[in-house]
């Protein structure tokens, strides 16, 4: 059970430790909710562009890697430091450290150890379950597994031992045991036979039957048997395994009608490389019994759950009375600090070193060695397509990924994956099967993409094979089988949002890099090849049990704050929450709060069961409960940001414009509530802070907020939102008449009194059942590219680029297209750069930075020959759309087909390197 905020503080309560998040600022010493509520009351900054932008040019203080002691009001000065040591070795005996190699002024003041841990009873949340530090006389779990947090009075004796671990051999190991063997994460098989006719029912698909798993493993190599036996299970997984073998046996028969490839691909780990290394800052003051922290994630609500797990039964003189913890901007996510167990251990380093801040950072090294990594796949992957016609009749594939050492989200990966196998095609018999395996590596978990960059790698570079098979023009082939509005995925229910490919098809057709290809291949410098490659993609955005916490408020002189549970890591959602709040109430915020989750006490949520597993009977019976919502806050990831972390603010601005704003209008027009024109309030529009409405005087915002006030109108709102795959609607009654939305918690203020929560009198939350889909909303994208390859060295160079997209209304123009740069810069980094080898020659060995690790540079871009398309919204309703993941993925199979295109060989591996495209010229 995941507990309420409320539950948690009750749990927290028996346990004899409250906790708070985002405290309100002092007032004489800038705290850190003040340094980043955005832009600043006071604080100029210009109309258009990013509310946090001012703060980050000019070097505010807004990651937890800007913070010291001194920085925070009534904390003591003098920062101390603390070492994370974690073991390069996961094949042998573990014996502890050789501290006496260290120079002496490098001695820690203090050693902890899992001897430690166990003796002052913390405890390991589930979701990291494992030893948070290797004990003595046991073989680590996995390359990189913490052993030690040794704790020093000053930076200098820190840094000294910093670099003499990373240089020396100062952790000793004994008898060679090999790796520790665990059983596998995960396993999933995802089967759709579609009905004999289009739009008729399907024979079969996970929709209709739910997910499955098989029952048995091999035992010589651990992984699952997916042919059918009998199982012990029961017939679930029987049933959608026959129907999976006979698509296998229908790819594998001879057909002379139909064209059959059968392809293996492996991708590699990779690193996040976000600009900003984890860090955390916590101080334990013994007196008080209150332990601060100051940390950066992307999920607040799960850190301070986690945290408050560690503590909850630690022994009276090591736990605290109250937790209070202070989230910061994130320099850089990409899912790398989405579930990561580095709060933990800078909790510990406080507990550990009492009256003394502690500031936990890692360097680029230890990032390496202990950051959460992309998975690496191999795949096996079937397509059939019939001759005649171009469209694909089966596709099958087998994915295994390496999750490292912990399971974090491997299983969430390996299904996203599965599901997302088969990109925006419809295609009427799909069997994917895709399994997570525990290995000694450096744990995996979330990452941009999220598993469907590697599976739609291979897709696409088998679409495109099967093109030249057939003689059939890539984009044309792509036309004939693309996902239409209404048609069902591989989990067997349609897309609930918009569906584009048509028009990016058209779009990629009538480009030039794809218009002018052979005039280009023709005209190949002496010595050079050119190459011309396409892709397209479709990501989902959200996980299926999102969740949205967002309050606003004007004050009588017209100016708007917002508070959010969204998190800001570059992604612009404080922007964004402005913009898409200034549609409602005409003004852009100057006070714009993110990463909060503990100023929404006032709608007394409580939440049980899992959102994801719960049944229909017990969501039934579990919101009858006024207060009930199946889940709380969200981590600021899968893309979610526009379409979720917006969601709960956007409804709130809306609240208090129909019942602060509105009902300020009409008195200020003298217009009667009987008055037909009273009712017509969503014909009212903002032309900048001047409401306008046809036939009547121009009101400026100034106005009408201090009207509100004066009649005791909404001035503030706060709602919870909930999202599985579709929003949870409420109806709630206030005074002036009934309100539903797609909200299912309210709370309003009126004038300059406290918020006062509002019973809702219906509510629909999703069906339990939408469990079973795989995704609803998507965005999609094509990418075309022309390459110059070097004869001589197998250099590659990028002379032109073009995505195009869609991502519904855009909030914010000028992230949508920084986030289409970065995805394109990361696709690039990932399709020919980044790689990490597993095990000991990889990243956990502690050795690793951006020496060996290369990620894309200005030199490997097209700077000033990437032209990004953004397509507008098809209607001025449309919502908007996640997009940060799909403008990445059809980058990296684009440039494999283009490597085809002017060497006529592929690679099935990634990355490909100057090296390998020379030896194939060879």
């Amino acid at each position: 059970m995941r507990p309420s905020r409320r539950d948690f503080l009750k749990l927290a309560s028996v346990c004899g430790i409250s906790l708070s998040v985002s405290p309100v600022a002092s007032a004489e010493v800038p705290d850190v909710a003040a340094r980043e509520t955005l832009p600043g009351r006071g604080v100029s900054h210009p109309a258009l562009g990013r509310v946090d932008g001012v703060a980050k040019v000019t070097g505010g203080k807004l990651y937890a890697a800007d913070f010291r002691a001194a920085d925070l009001p009534g904390w003591p000065a003098t920062t101390h430091h603390a070492l994370l040591v974690r073991a390069p070795d996961a094949t042998h005996l573990y014996e502890g450290l050789d501290l006496a190699a260290l120079p002496p002024e490098a001695t820690p003041t203090l050693v902890v150890t899992a001897e430690d841990i166990k003796r002052i009873g913390a405890r390991v949340p589930e979701f990291y379950a494992g030893d948070l530090f290797c004990p003595v006389g046991t073989t680590p779990l996995y390359l990189g597994q913490p052993v030690a947090l040794l704790l020093f009075e000053t930076f200098d004796a820190y840094d000294v031992a910093r670099v003499a671990f990373r240089d020396g051999n100062l952790l000793k190991f004994g008898k060679e045991t090999g790796p520790r063997t665990g059983a596998n994460y995960g396993a999933f098989r995802f089967t759709r036979v579609a009905g004999a006719e289009p739009g008729a029912p399907d024979i079969y698909s996970p929709l209709q039957e739910g997910w499955i798993s098989p029952g048995f493993v091999d035992s010589g190599s651990g992984r699952p048997i997916w042919r059918v036996l009998p199982d012990e299970k029961g017939p679930d997984y029987v049933k959608g395994a026959a129907y999976g073998e006979a698509i296998r046996a229908e790819l594998e028969a001879v057909n002379p009608s139909v064209l059959t490839l059968d392809r293996s691909f492996a991708t590699q780990s990779v690193d996040p490389m976000f600009l900003e290394p984890e860090t955390g800052l916590a101080w334990y003051d013994p007196a008080a019994k209150k332990l601060d922290m100051v940390i950066g994630v992307q999920s607040p609500f799960e850190a301070a759950e986690a945290v408050a797990h560690l503590l909850g039964e630690v022994q009276a003189d090591h736990k605290p009375g109250a937790v209070n913890t202070r989230f910061c901007y994130v320099g850089g996510g990409f899912g790398g600090r989405d579930h990561t167990p580095f709060p933990l251990y800078v909790a510990l380093a406080a507990l550990f070193f009492p009256g003394r801040p502690v500031r936990l950072a890692h360097d680029r090294f230890q990032q390496f060695q202990g950051g959460v990594k992309r998975h690496a796949f191999k795949m096996r992957s079937q397509i059939g397509v019939d001759r005649k016609s171009g469209l694909i009749t089966a596709f099958a594939a087998d994915h295994v990924l390496d999750g490292g050492g912990l399971a974090n989200y491997s299983v969430s990966v390996a299904v996203v994956g599965a599901t997302g196998a088969i990109g925006m095609y419809a295609i009427p018999k799909v069997d994917v099967t895709t399994v997570a395996e525990h290995t000694r590596g450096v744990t995996a978990g979330s990452m941009r993409g999220y598993g469907t960059l590697q599976t739609m790698t291979a897709l696409e570079t088998l679409v495109d094979e099967a093109c030249t098979a057939l003689a059939l023009d890539p984009i044309e082939f792509r036309r004939r089988n693309a996902l239409k509005v209404g048609a069902r995925t591989m989990t067997g229910n349609p897309y609930s949002v918009s569906v584009r490919a048509p028009e990016i098809l058209d779009k990629l057709q009538t480009q030039a890099i794809w218009k002018d290809r052979a005039r280009e291949k023709a005209a190949a410098r002496s010595g050079f090849l050119i190459g011309t490659g396409v892709a397209c993609a479709a990501k989902d955005y959200g996980t299926g049990a999102d969740c949205s916490l967002g309050a606003v408020s004007i004050d009588p002189q017209g100016r708007v704050s917002i508070n959010s549970d969204a998190v800001e890591m570059g992604n612009g959602i404080g922007t964004a929450l402005a913009n898409r709040v200034a549609t409602h109430i005409g003004a852009i915020a100057d006070e714009v709060t993110v990463a909060q989750i503990d100023v929404f006490d006032e709608l007394e949520l409580v939440t049980s069961g899992d959102p994801y597993s719960i049944s229909q009977a017990d969501q039934d019976q579990a919101a009858r409960d006024p207060h009930w919502v199946p889940a709380i806050s969200s981590a600021t990831s899968a893309s979610i940001g526009a379409h979720v972390g917006t969601q709960a603010a956007a409804e709130a601005a809306r609240v208090v414009f129909r019942f602060g704003l509105w009902p300020a209008a009409l008195a200020l027009w003298g217009v009667a509530p009987r008055d037909p024109r009273a009712e017509r309030w969503t014909e009212a529009y903002w032309q900048g802070e001047t409401l306008l409405f046809s036939g009547l005087p121009p009101l400026p915002l100034k106005a009408l907020a201090a009207k509100a006030h004066e009649q005791g109108g909404v001035t503030g709102a706060m709602a919870h939102a909930f999202s599985r795959w579709a929003w949870a609607e409420a109806t709630f009654a206030l005074p002036e008449g009934e309100w539903s939305a797609e909200i299912d918690a309210l709370a309003v203020r009126r004038g300059s009194g406290g918020y006062q929560r509002l019973d809702r009198k219906a509510v629909a939350f999703p069906p339990a059942d939408y469990n079973r889909i795989g995704t609803a909303f998507a965005s999609m994208c094509g990418t075309s590219v022309r390459i110059e390859i070097e004869r001589a060295t197998g250099n590659l160079r990028i002379a032109k680029a073009y995505s195009v997209l869609e991502c519904g209304k855009t909030l914010v123009p000028e992230v949508v297209l920084g986030q289409a740069q970065g995805g394109f810069a990361m696709g690039v980094g990932y399709a020919l750069l980044e790689d990490l080898p597993p095990f000991e020659e990889g990243p956990g060995n502690g050795t690793w930075n951006l020496g060996q690790y290369v990620v894309a540079r200005g030199s490997d871009l097209p700077l000033h020959d990437l032209d990004i398309e953004v397509l507008p919204p098809l209607a001025a309703n449309e919502p908007p759309k996640g997009m940060a993941e799909v403008v990445m993925i059809p980058v990296v199979p684009a440039l494999l087909n283009a490597i085809f295109d002017a060497t006529g060989h592929r690679f099935y591996a990634l990355p490909v390197t100057p090296a390998m495209i020379k030896g194939v010229l060879a």
